[in-house]
């Protein structure tokens, strides 16, 4: 007896985690996710047929979350999780659903991007305390100094940084390459200032392990232990800076002192990483301010005429520089 027609959405969820994790290389934690909202529709809405879904019956969750005073991005994060379970029943189980292009989630509001001015940086990088008391050096600080620059420097995640190997960067070049968020293959670009703080903390190290950045037992070092640095740094430089400094906010400072000085999105959305040229618009393009559109007029339009030659497609671009 075929079964798939009056498959619930409950009993869709194991094949619908472990495809969104070996099929769609979604991160654990964005898995972990899908499946915490399915199970929030099934507690709260039943366990429906999943050929039965319909638009309504969607209409209804989200008219129910907002009305339980859930954000827009609570009611999205359901939708999505919703729709894209849908999309798994139909191309993989070949259950007949609805038709999900009328599933749409709403807009989330646009985010003030937060990053960090060239004298906001030095002051929360300088505050690092490298040496004792008794001016002996801090390998645990120079290493936490070295990836402060690199990830100001390169633009990226903190899991990614934290990825790296030793033998896995070319000092020489300034470039490493790197497996991204969706299992992406990339390059990544280092400042001297990045090159040089990453020299001075490896001719402290005296192992051999392979791991770049690493905790006090030789181990890579953990993403825990990391926020634990920043936040010992920030509580220094709380009156100074001004802001609570993260990793992410460091992927920011990066993308928008590129963007500053011009950088075409295009590139900075290779920088980065981004899948989309549409989220790298999203966070930046409203950014910036009106001195800074007019300084790329001038730099970019000649008497007001366009360049001739039209600007190279950002596929074909090679190897642009990172912000120092």
């Amino acid at each position: 007896m075929n079964t798939i027609p009056s498959l619930t959405l409950s009993a869709l969820l194991p094949g619908f985690v472990a495809y969104l994790s070996s099929e769609r290389r979604f991160s654990v934690g964005t898995v972990r996710t899908y499946r915490e909202n399915v199970l929030w529709i099934v507690r709260k809405r039943g366990d429906p047929v999943v050929a039965d879904i319909d638009l309504q019956w969607i209409v209804n969750i989200k008219t129910q979350l907002i009305s339980n005073g859930a954000g827009s991005s609570r009611v999205a994060g359901v939708t999505y999780a919703l729709k894209n379970a849908l999309i798994f029943a139909r191309d993989v189980l070949g259950v007949p659903v609805m038709n999900v292009a009328l599933i749409r989630a709403p807009g989330a509001p646009r985010r003030q991007v937060v990053y960090l001015t060239t004298d906001e940086y030095n002051n929360f990088a300088e505050a690092i305390p490298l040496y004792t008391g008794f001016g002996l050096q801090r390998l645990s600080q120079f290493c936490f100094r070295a990836l402060v620059e690199t990830l100001a420097a390169t633009g990226m995640r903190i899991s990614e940084a934290l990825s790296l190997n030793i033998d896995s960067v070319d000092l020489s070049k300034g470039e490493a390459v790197i497996i991204g968020k969706g299992n992406k293959q990339r390059t990544v670009f280092f400042t001297e200032r990045a090159v040089t703080w990453i020299k001075r903390y490896l001719a402290l190290r005296n192992d051999g392990n392979q791991p770049l950045f690493t905790g006090r037992n030789g181990r890579r070092l953990l993403v825990t232990s990391v926020h634990a640095m920043f936040e010992r740094t920030n509580a220094a430089v709380r009156e100074r800076v001004g802001k609570r400094v993260t990793p992410h906010i460091l992927r920011h400072t990066a993308a928008t002192n590129l963007l500053q000085r011009g950088c075409p999105v295009g590139h900075i959305k290779e920088i980065l990483g981004h899948q989309n040229l549409e989220t790298t618009c999203r966070f930046y393009l409203g950014q910036l301010t009106k001195t800074e559109v007019r300084r790329a007029f001038d730099t970019y339009m000649i008497y007001g005429e366009p360049a001739l030659e039209a600007p190279r497609n950002s596929a074909e671009f090679d190897s642009p520089k990172s912000p120092s």
